[in-house]
């Protein structure tokens, strides 16, 4: 009989856990001897360029790519689990691999940010939700209030981002809050001095 696939993805709010959670999968796939490939995007080298890197300092060996035709060739014949970090910076591409791969009897742990700094949907993680077999949404802690927080705060020189900034900005503590709904704001472009 051909291996069951399954696609699983970790997302929620910056400093939830989705690194620490991919990582925890990963390592539980190597004690089950399961052959194991992780992915992360290159243009994360926040804290290290060959491994993902939880905001606590854990570590997991990944291969850094530019895109998602990178991960496919990439991919090892025998490869079994495949777990890809940071899946928001990917295109929706990764959405027909992630299924792709699951139907050849593959394992898919995909991580992401599902909402960016505006509380929009993020990337191919809209999608990659609706085609996951398990969906894990993590939930971290607000950094102003201490309650349970859903969402990504950027702040820039001390103030919140405007609607209008950059989607993508890499960085952690010295750009982003996890924030819970009372506690969240954001800027207008209307806000922003001339």
């Amino acid at each position: 009989m051909k291996p069951l696939g399954s696609i699983t993805v970790v997302c929620g709010s910056m400093y939830a856990g989705k690194s620490e959670e991919l990582i925890r999968l990963a390592r539980r796939a190597l004690y089950a001897k399961k052959t194991v490939q992780v992915f992360k995007p290159a243009i994360d080298i926040r804290y290290d360029e060959q491994m993902v890197v939880t905001h606590m300092g854990q570590r997991h060996e990944a291969l850094p790519v530019k895109d998602v035709n990178e991960i496919k060739l990439s991919l090892k014949r025998e490869t079994q689990v495949i777990c890809v970090e940071e899946c928001q910076f990917f295109d929706r591409s990764l959405v027909d691999l992630a299924v792709t791969l699951a139907d050849k009897g593959k394992e898919v742990i995909l991580a992401g940010l599902d909402q960016d700094f505006r509380r929009k949907p993020f990337g191919p993680m809209p999608e990659l939700l609706c085609v996951a077999d398990e969906v894990v949404k993590l939930r971290a802690i607000c950094m102003k209030c201490g309650r349970p927080g859903s969402h990504t705060y950027r702040q820039i020189d001390g103030k919140p981002a405007h609607t209008d900034d950059p989607i993508v900005l890499i960085g952690a503590t010295e750009a982003y809050e996890a924030r819970c709904r009372a506690c969240f704001e954001l800027r207008g472009a209307k806000d922003r001095k001339k």
